[in-house]
């Protein structure tokens, strides 16, 4: 769990001011009395809820809501980190596969045309693009050449789909956030060669701190959208099914889905991972779940990596850590990769998680204070945390290059440059750039943060083939033809604007304040 916030220590407090006095406060059988307590007024309260909606919508969302009461019945269960570090085992020698060592699969169009159509991609797309300062969803925001993220998504697919004269589907998880907006959207692809489909994952009530029950007052997620919230990526194994598509592709003869982050651009369908899924590379016991992994840098210290726990390969995040071991977690040394959210998983071993109900996955608590200043949590799954339910499941350390996300604005300008090529809706390294790594960008919060504002910066987008390094704080601007190289750190003071004039060349210098130039 995410958060220092022990769920029966606000139950304690609440359950002294409603008099549980008959049996001691520090007994085991007081905590199960009072944790029994809060999930049945919770329930009570979800019940109320219900009530609020048209009899036709009920059935849905009572299931939907039964899920919200599950999950909320095991965060009381929780007594804190869900992990026993000693417990740690040496990562098995064959459980993360060098890509390197992966195989293409024959460059036949048969072959390769049968492997695509065991496939389907699927996008998570539930994210707006409010953190950088736009509306809507996300994956709406351009990113190169007035392309969205949906734009180069459609090209890729559809591309496989021409060249390999196959039949691989898009689907995107959309939320409540998203999903009106991606339906207009969608329908200017219509004659693309993709098959689009959407579902919409769980609408789940934010819960207060104080009292441990939902902040809504009715259903009408449309009127108070702040009570509610998308339960993180991990709903998307109960939502796929209950859309009735899970169903559908296994129908129809397909085996893998590919899952990642639409905000991910180098998340592109690969078809050496897929040929030892389903080609000749295949393996004589099914691979039923991969993970992308890649090197962990010092920029990645926080992401969740892979352990062998309990003889399970399993995903580790920072949240369920024991506060005396994080700076373990983060060495570099200690664990080397770090989780892309690329994931491969067959559909039939889903299909069987779900219906023998072993789907089990860690719970982040994401504490948040809403506009009018009331706390509440709300609580999320990841969809890698399943991995440890799926038998065979494998690690697969791929290059740097298919883990491109895009979430500030100095990843933008990574994937706007020179720095990349764009090849049928996949951004492909420029063959000048001497190193394969890419330049580490840091762009001050309070300039640089929307995109409006960062593109009002630029004339154009600097040459970067030769960076590494960049640092800009303060109210700086950049002329037209700049070429940056090396380490480049600018620094505008308060009150102060550096104009980087056009054709400027800066090569490791620093910038400061009053515009003077310094060799670094």
């Amino acid at each position: 769990m995410t958060s220092g916030i022990r769920p029966i220590d606000v139950l304690l407090q609440r359950a002294g001011v409603r008099g549980h006095q008959r049996v001691p406060s520090d007994s085991k059988e007081f905590h199960e009395v009072t944790k029994r307590d809060a999930l049945r007024l919770l329930e009570n309260d979800v019940d109320r809820l219900l009530q609020t909606t048209e009899q036709v919508r009920r059935p849905a969302l009572q299931a939907e809501m039964g899920r919200f009461a599950d999950l909320f019945g095991r965060f009381l269960q929780e007594e804190g980190p869900a992990l026993d570090w000693n417990k740690i085992q040496k990562l098995p020698e064959n459980a993360v596969m060098n890509y390197s060592n992966l195989k293409l699969p024959k460059n036949e169009q048969n072959e390769i045309r049968n492997m695509l159509d065991k496939l389907v991609v699927i996008k998570l797309n539930g994210g707006l693009g409010t953190s950088m300062g736009c509306h809507g969803p996300k994956s709406v925001i351009p990113v190169r050449s007035d392309l969205t993220f949906l734009d180069l998504t459609v090209q890729q697919i559809e591309h496989l789909n021409k060249t390999y004269d196959a039949n691989v589907p898009l689907v995107l998880m959309n939320s409540f956030n998203t999903d009106e907006d991606t339906e207009k959207i969608v329908r200017k692809y219509k004659g693309f060669r993709v098959q689009i489909h959407t579902f919409n994952q769980s609408c789940f009530p934010r819960i207060s701190r104080e009292h441990f029950l939902p902040v809504a007052k009715d259903f009408d997620v449309e009127k108070d959208m702040e009570a509610w919230y998308p339960p993180g990526h991990g709903d998307f194994y109960d939502t796929f099914r209950n859309s009735g598509l899970l169903k559908k592709f296994i129908e129809e003869g397909r085996e893998y889905c590919f899952l990642s982050n639409i905000d991910n651009l180098g998340a592109t369908v690969d078809l050496n991972i897929l040929n030892k899924l389903v080609g000749e590379e295949r393996a004589s016991t099914p691979v039923e779940f991969v993970m992308e992994v890649t090197d962990k840098t010092r920029a990645d210290v926080k992401g969740g990596t892979l352990i062998q726990f309990e003889n399970k390969l399993r995903l580790l995040e920072i949240a369920q850590v024991p506060p005396e071991h994080v700076d373990d977690f983060k060495s570099v040394k200690t664990f080397k990769f770090f989780n892309t959210n690329n994931i491969w998983a067959n559909l039939t071993s889903i299909d069987r998680v779900l219906r023998e109900r072993t789907l089990s996955m860690e719970i982040i608590v994401n504490n948040k204070t809403l506009e009018t200043g009331l706390r509440v949590i709300q609580l999320e799954t990841a969809v890698g945390s399943a991995m440890k339910c799926f038998d065979g499941a494998i690690g697969i350390n791929v290059p740097r290059s298919r883990f491109l996300p895009v979430k500030k604005s100095s990843d933008l300008l990574l994937v706007m440059s020179n720095l990349y090529t764009l090849k049928n809706g996949s951004l492909v390294m420029s063959p000048q750039r001497m190193f394969p790594t890419t330049p580490l960008v840091k762009l001050g919060e309070n300039h640089f943060s929307k995109v409006k504002e960062f593109l009002g910066r630029f004339a154009n987008i600097p040459d970067i083939i030769e960076l590494d390094h960049l640092t800009v704080s303060g109210d700086v601007t950049f002329g037209r033809g700049v070429s940056l190289r090396g380490t480049v750190i600018i620094i505008a003071n308060h009150g102060d604007r550096i104009d980087i004039p056009a054709g400027a060349i800066l090569e490791n210098k620093i910038v400061s304040g009053n515009m003077r130039i310094l060799d670094h």
